[in-house]
């Protein structure tokens, strides 16, 4: 009887997991949407071509900020107080509900995208929201070794008014995978995109840096694109192990000040960023 119970019990275990896996819809290929219509993916780049400076006079504010796909009840008043100045808002983590959805419509923000995967109809990856469109934002996939389900990046150029053009990438690192492999294949996969940009650089986001091999990688990827981390004044980043596992890297751009606040709207504190332009008035080289 117990032998038929525990058979039983596997059995329903098996249906439970497959039913689960099976109602998350995966990419073959990157896709990438942008504008009202987000949920309408497409596999290719999304251009604009006639985008304006997202910066203000040389000034440009960013928020980074792991959302937790919403599921803490006061994520609404979190990020519309903590985007507040931001020119820029790079969001891991974000699932597209009917409640963000019509939190996009109603906000001053141009959307973008990128689809790591679908679960019961409802997307969820990386998504910038800016003050102004991208010249072109592309979406890069690299898929979780165990549970085969993908981490989305989102690779966006900016133009700036100083007639340059700011590169920056909206990373999801990978997570579960004991081993650097794939997670160093990722940065690897950015960095060769990175390295062609002639512009300011930002790279930001959850990079679950959660052990020393993990943060070796990082700092390589680093070392590689002559990208310095913002520095915070008051740094109360979420950590695992001791190591922080939010990022906001940059180059070619004056850092004025970085924090990384508290919040119980997330599992993820946010990092909220100024720059200014090195060539604008008052910048300090």
């Amino acid at each position: 009887m117990l032998k038929k119970l525990s058979y039983l019990a596997l059995f329903l275990m098996a249906v439970v997991v497959t039913g689960a896996y099976l109602a998350f819809n995966v990419p073959e290929q990157p896709e990438v949407a942008s504008g009202a219509q987000v949920s309408q993916y497409s596999i290719r780049c999304v251009e604009n071509a006639s985008a304006a400076s997202i910066d203000k006079n040389g000034e440009l504010s960013i928020t980074v900020w792991n959302i937790y796909k919403q599921q803490r009840d006061s994520w609404h008043q979190a990020l519309v107080g903590f985007s507040a100045d931001s020119d820029l808002v790079l969001l891991q983590e974000a699932k597209l509900t009917q409640e963000l959805g019509q939190y996009l419509q109603e906000s001053r923000w141009q959307v973008t995208m990128a689809n790591a995967f679908t679960f019961l109809d409802t997307p969820a990856g990386v998504m910038n929201l800016s003050r102004e469109k991208a010249e072109k934002t592309c979406a890069y996939l690299a898929v979780e070794p165990w549970l085969r389900l993908p981490k989305s990046a989102l690779l966006s150029r900016y133009p700036l008014s100083d007639g340059s053009t700011l590169t920056v990438v909206n990373l999801h690192g990978i997570n579960f995978a004991w081993g650097v492999d794939e997670y160093r294949a990722q940065f690897a996969a950015l960095a060769n995109q990175i390295g062609k940009a002639e512009g300011p650089v930002i790279v930001a986001g959850d990079f679950n840096t959660w052990r020393e091999e993990r943060m070796a990688v990082v700092q390589e990827f680093a070392e590689q694109l002559a990208l310095h981390e913002a520095t915070m004044e008051k740094d109360l980043r979420i950590r695992i192990l001791g190591w922080p596992l939010d990022h906001l890297f940059y180059r070619g751009l004056k850092l004025e000040q970085a924090e990384a606040p508290v919040t119980d709207a997330s599992d993820h504190h946010p990092i909220i960023a100024r720059f200014r332009l090195l060539e604008s008035k008052g910048a300090k080289q």
